[in-house]
């Protein structure tokens, strides 16, 4: 039965409706994974531990898979109708997700507070079924491209990626098989190059953010993260819905795209204008080589038009904006910020330094929809379905400066940012592990505003030819 730790969402789905195995076989199997491989679970992390969960909830995971049984009995279905597809699937949440009654403290010594009623995305995903393992490891207030407090699988001494590094880790090392994440400069797509897996970064307000602990709230995205982008796609059906907060985001409730090609044959692929701003390491650029090829290979056309001509560094709009949203969070810790790591309290003094007044704020703003504007302008007249890149230029990192100062992660998040500034969904998948270093590297696709649906079936069918890494030694980890 330790081959269940191996199974994706959709295929412990099919398990689980066809009762081949019980939801609460799977959650034992899975939390002795955890206990087995995790190591230690701490705040700093230790140089031998993975380190990827704060917190595990072993009573009560298995008290609702439990439930989930009870659900997915004919008994279940007689009173209750059809369990959703979701019932009885394991998840872990990154800890910014609000879960009512237990701490939500994003992997930091200054928050501790215990919610009262559960995020919006936490609420869908428990109403679809779902079995909460625990939270997972954040780059302390999701602040950074790293989480060095947790290790990657594929190699204890590099980085899994942030900051959605925790979700990253515990999927590669086979102790969930879903995850979510956020992302405001990257950090959805980071950990899953470094880790090799799959995540989309869907549409800005796609997924509500209501009662997760925010970054930069015109920034961020919450999303799914799992091992194959297929089941990322049914995560994301159960996450997506409006933000009672803001109203715009009714308009993302219905997220699947239905016009536009739905495999690569006859689709039109783009090589990013963006390329020659960056320097690939080797292992990143014949993985970029060999996703571009199998698009060719599965019939897609590839094009090169011109750059459009924007700017495509961090610049000096995107950090004040992400600085001035972050400072109005982070006043409530004003008088605690010696307990602050160092990056952290170095990105809140330079909100305070740049001290953006209102009219300031509104006139990026301005920019920020007028460069939206142009590359969807772009898009549209080359009739791209697909923007292909590497998702970051570099392989996972050693750990231990991310915490350092603010910035130091500034290459792993220098081809992810824009697309959070334009809000544009991306997919992010696997290409490959690299022949020097041994280490994954990862591709993205980048669409148009609402074109999710569109862009996770372009990515899927380039998923089913570059395959799935696995770290070094798993097998041994899946037989301990």
């Amino acid at each position: 039965m330790t081959d269940l730790a191996r199974l994706g969402v959709v295929e412990l789905s099919g398990v689980l409706q066809r009762r081949e195995a019980s939801a609460s076989e799977v959650a034992a199997i899975l939390l002795e994974r955890i206990r087995n491989v995790d190591g230690t679970h701490s705040h700093e992390g230790d140089p031998g531990s993975i380190n990827a969960w704060v917190r595990v909830y072993e009573e009560d995971a298995l008290a609702a898979a439990a439930r989930a049984d009870e659900r997915l009995s004919e008994a279940g279905v007689r009173r209750d109708g059809p369990a959703p597809a979701l019932t009885g699937v394991p998840i872990g949440l990154k800890d910014l997700y609000a879960v009512a009654g237990k701490p939500v403290t994003a992997s930091s010594t200054l928050l501790h507070d215990v919610p009262t009623e559960d995020c919006d995305p936490w609420r869908r995903l428990s109403e679809a079924g779902m079995v909460l393992l625990g939270h997972l490891h954040t780059h302390e207030f999701a602040a950074g491209g790293t989480t060095d407090q947790v290790g990657s699988p594929w190699a204890l001494d590099r980085s899994a990626g942030g900051s959605s590094g925790g979700s990253g880790a515990a999927l590669a090392a086979r102790m969930t098989p879903a995850a979510t994440g956020t992302d405001t400069a990257g950090s959805l797509r980071i950990p899953s190059a470094c880790c090799g897996t799959s995540t989309i970064k869907p549409t800005n307000a796609t997924v509500s953010l209501a009662g997760v602990v925010p970054l930069s709230w015109s920034l961020d995205h919450a999303g799914p993260m799992a091992r194959t982008l297929a089941d990322c796609a049914v995560l994301l059906e159960a996450m997506a819905g409006p933000d009672r907060r803001r109203a715009e985001s009714a308009l993302h409730a219905s997220w699947v795209e239905t016009g536009g090609p739905t495999s690569l044959e006859g689709s039109r692929v783009a090589v990013s204008p963006r390329l020659g701003s960056v320097d690939l390491d080797p292992d990143v650029a014949a993985g970029f080589e060999r996703a571009l090829e199998q698009c060719r290979r599965l019939g897609a056309t590839i094009v090169e038009p011109p750059s459009p001509g924007l700017p495509d560094a961090v610049g000096q709009d995107f950090v004040d904006v992400l600085t001035t949203e972050m400072l109005v969070y982070h006043r409530r810790f004003d008088a605690a910020r010696d307990a602050y790591r160092p990056s952290l309290r170095e990105w809140v003094e330079t909100g305070e330094r740049r001290a953006m007044s209102g009219e300031e704020y509104v006139a990026a703003q301005e920019r920020r929809k007028e460069a939206t504007g142009a590359w969807s302008a772009w898009l549209a007249e080359h009739r791209v379905d697909a923007l292909l890149e590497p998702t970051i230029p570099v392989v996972a990192p050693l750990r231990g400066e991310g915490y350092d100062h603010a910035g130091t992660d500034y290459a792993l998040i220098s081809l992810t940012h824009l697309w959070d500034w334009t809000g544009f969904p991306v997919a992010a998948i696997p290409s490959g592990v690299g022949g020097k270093t041994g280490l994954p590297v990862g591709v993205s696709l980048v669409g148009p505003a609402g074109t999710d649906g569109r862009l996770l079936a372009l990515g899927v069918a380039l998923q089913a030819e570059l395959g799935i890494p696995e770290p070094p030694g798993l097998g041994l980890w899946l037989r301990a």
